[in-house]
This record gives structure tokens, sequence and C-alpha cells, in this order.
């Protein structure tokens, strides 16, 4: 495993070639301090004596080396993996007051590891030696993923193979001895700008004319053909007076401009019936991963909305009470959700385990309908302050500090420099711009409401809700009676 340190040097050393309003600029340009920073957190967390106690979530044993890595590395092997990749989220989430920014990399390896053992068990191909290879080397050199599955999808109503521009989603171009050529582009990528790889993934169903947009492949982020349109965000933190960080993002619009893929780094080409697959099982596996960060988040809100009731005097009051016992109970059922889904989770046939479909579905859902409900909360204890809050440098001004102090003060046992630092975290998480891309975020991240009611209601058996409340009328039912909810197999991805 290597440091923080390292993986910053590694960012100095890339090709340039991501762009940020209208300049060319380096991987680890300071606009995307507060991405390469959360990054940096999830080596830190590891070598932080603080954490000691939590390095069997935090590391894991490589499958394929038996060496000792980072879990965010590890393919899990079982369901205690699912429930400590889980619990290693929250923690993690819980250092950055957000997205940990390594979630999309660990839920495409283990997607990639399912789906391409499968292809080759129809076809005879070769895909899962070459991810495996592959993954050696990843796990080897601790290294980080970004995941491309959003394609820009152009008409939404047209399929593919259906847009006139054929690049509107990924799709290889042209087939050589040596590999393949991919071009097209992908949306929303979070933190591809400063991470190593990118895992090329489908994005939908695909129907046997749309061969050529089934492929996944890994390409490092600054191979020649690959240009990055980036957004990056921050939190502005009160740093002069203590506050860790400062924390951000960075979310690309990855351009793949005629990429050549070398054969040992492609995963799936052409077997259009595994793209649908595979897009399915990426996006599972980063709803689990929701059901560690979603309540990481709302941890975040919670904590941030019981302190604003301390700073304003009215921590004891019932309303506020009952509000943090909302937002507790939305915490903790995505979270015990998550167990849920670990515990019900599949062995797949390459040995890696699948978490359970329904259940890391309600969990998602219930988080992504829930999120601005908590920010309502969060707005509605705390005041108008974080709105208007005067900057930092008129509290670090003589003349107008004294004024400050004056004029903010609430609680008389909370400190004004404590009151200043809470207000200031609040107007953070709250009122900055990167707040706004959390909110979307947090409905939109790993799929949208709507498309977690698709898996949920594509998944769950109604038939036997159905037959339980015709058995309780009277009415004669066919077939003997089940208690099973779901009985989840490696089917229920198709």
């Amino acid at each position: 495993m290597i440091t923080s340190s390292e993986y910053r040097k590694r960012l100095s050393k890339m090709r340039r070639n991501v762009y940020m309003k209208g300049q060319l600029i380096d991987h680890d340009h300071p606009r995307m301090e507060g991405a390469v920073n959360v990054i940096a957190k999830t080596y830190d967390t590891i070598t932080n004596p603080e954490f000691k106690d939590y390095e069997d979530i935090l590391t894991a044993k490589s499958h394929l080396t038996g060496k000792k890595i980072n879990r965010f590395c590890h393919i899990h092997q079982s369901i205690v993996d699912l429930l400590a990749k889980q619990r290693m989220t929250r923690l993690t989430c819980h250092q950055v007051g957000g997205c940990i920014g390594r979630c999309m990399g660990i839920d495409a390896i283990n997607a990639n590891s399912v789906i391409s053992y499968e292809v080759d068990r129809v076809y005879g191909t070769e895909y899962h030696k070459r991810f495996e290879n592959w993954l050696k080397e990843f796990q080897e050199k601790d290294c980080t993923a970004a995941c491309a599955q959003t394609d820009v999808k152009g008409n939404r109503p047209w399929r593919p193979h259906e847009q006139l521009d054929p690049d509107l989603y990924v799709h290889v171009v042209e087939t050589k001895s040596d590999g393949i050529v991919i071009k097209g582009a992908k949306v929303h990528i979070s933190y591809s700008p400063i991470e190593e790889w990118i895992l090329v993934l489908p994005t939908r169903r695909l129907t046997k004319e749309e061969g050529p947009w089934a492929v996944s492949c890994a390409i490092p982020v600054d191979e020649d053909g690959v240009k990055l349109i980036v957004s990056a965000a921050i939190y502005e933190t009160s740093n002069k007076m203590g506050a860790p960080g400062p924390f951000g993002s960075a979310d690309a619009l990855v351009i793949f401009d005629n990429v050549f893929v070398p054969w040992e780094r492609v995963f799936l080409n052409g077997e259009y019936e595994f793209g649908g697959q595979l897009a399915l099982l990426f996006a599972l596996y980063h709803r689990h991963s929701y059901t560690g960060c979603k309540p990481a988040m709302t941890d975040v809100l919670t904590g941030a909305t019981a302190l604003m009731a301390e700073c304003n005097g009215i921590e004891k009051e019932a309303h506020v009470r009952e509000k943090l016992a909302e937002m507790i109970c939305t915490s903790e059922l995505c979270y015990g959700t998550g167990i849920a889904a670990a515990i019900n989770a599949w062995k797949s046939g390459s040995g890696t385990y699948v978490p359970d479909i329904v259940y890391c579905n309600v969990s998602r859902r219930h988080a992504g309908i829930n999120i601005y409900h908590e920010y309502d909360i969060l707005s509605d204890i705390a005041g108008g302050m974080p709105a208007t809050l005067p900057r930092e440098e008129d509290w670090l001004n003589p003349e107008t500090r004294p004024f400050l102090e004056k004029y903010m003060m609430r609680n008389p046992n909370v400190s004004i420099d404590d009151i200043h630092r809470a207000f200031r975290w609040v107007q953070a998480i709250s009122c900055s711009d990167l707040a706004g891309i959390m909110q979307y975020a947090g409905i939109h991240g790993g799929g949208s409401p709507r498309m977690e009611q698709i898996a949920i209601m594509g998944s769950y058996d109604v038939e036997k809700t159905k037959n339980i409340a015709k058995r309780l009328a009277g009415i004669p039912v066919e077939g003997k009676y089940s208690f099973d909810r779901l009985g989840v197999t490696p089917e229920g991805i198709e």
C-alpha cells in the first residue's frame, strides 16, 4: 500500500489532459485541491494511529496474491467483505463530510469480476484472466479508479444504434490485431481527473445490433485521446480556525477521441447480452456502497443540525428532538438495509459476492427521496445565518471582529469562536457550490429514485404478497405457500 504523498506525486506526473474554465491544467492543479484531499484521506486513514482498531475494515487480503491491500482495491470474497466495505465507506465519508471518491472504482472492479467470468463461461473468451492480471497490478500499486458508465445518450427515446451520431454512446470504432479503438463520451464521472484509471462500462441493456457499444475496458486517465472537461467545487471552511480540509469534488465530461486499448485491458467486446448485465451489476454494487455513504452524509447533517440547535440554545425543544429522530431513522434504516443486502448476498461463479438486489435499491431510494428533507430540517434549525454569514476575513479583521463577537453571540454556554466555526461549517455544507452538487448527487448518484423503483419492481415477487392477501380473504391459491421473499439468483441480474 502507498501513502497519500505517493498518490499526490503520481498525480503530478500525469500527462496534461484536463480542461477547466477554458484552460488546460495539471491533474493536481490548486482548483482541484479539495478533491485531491478527499482521495488522500483514503490513504491517510489507514496510516493514522487513531484508526488502528479499524485496520480489518480499511484493509483486506487479496484473493489473487494473498497480500494485504487497501480494501478499496478488493474483490468481495464473502458476506463479511461486503459488510466491511459498507463500514469502511461510512467511516471514511465521516472524515471528509461527504463522498469519499473511491467507491466507483471498487464497485466497477467487482462488477467486472463477476461478468468477465460469465462471458468466458459462455463464449470461451479470456476476459476474466485479463481482468485478474490487470487487477493484480492495480492492487499492488494501490491505485485509484473512476467508473465511466453514464453515456451522454443524445436523443433519449432513441437506442444507441438509432442515434444520428453513434458517438453519443461510447463504442468500438475499430478492431486491430493488438486491441480496439473506442470513441464517445461519458458524463458525470466523479473524481475522474484526480484518479489514475478509468473503467469504461456500458450504461444500459443492449440489443444484437449494438455489439460495438458492449465494451468494458481499463484506460489510464492520461491516455492519448482522453480529454477531461472538469467542474470542480470545494467546501470553503474555516481553515484559519482549525477546520480540516478543504474537501471538495471534481467531476468531468470524459471524452474518448479514438482511444486505443490493448487486448490485455479489454474485458468485454461485442457480447451485447452481457453489456446490460454489467451495467446493472455495477449499479447494484454502487447502490450498496451508498448504504454506507448516504448514512454517513445523513450523520453529518444530523450532527450539524444538533450543533445548530445547541448554538441557538434550543437543543432541548421537543420539535428539535423530533426532527433529529427523523434524521436518525433515515440514516439507520438505510444502513440497516445495506447490512441486510450483504447478509442476503449470493456467491457468483467467479467467487465474488453480490449483494441482494431489493435491499440495495430500497436503501438507495429511501436515501434519495429524503435528501432535500434533511437539508430542510437543517435550514429550519440553523435559521438564515449560514446564507449571510460575514466572511472569515471580517472575523479576523481587528476593526470588525469585536462587533461580530458581540452581535453573533447566542447560547452563552458556547464560545463565540465555536459559534463561528459551527456556522462556517454549516454554510459550507448547505450554501456553497459543493453543497448544491451534493444535493443533486444525493438524488441521482448511483441512480435516481425512479431507477431504484424500476429495479425493485423488476426483482420483487409481488405475486407472493398478493397470494398472502388471497389466502386471508379465502380466495383459492395455486401452488405451495413460500415464506421466501425473493430468492435472488445470478439470473436476477439479467
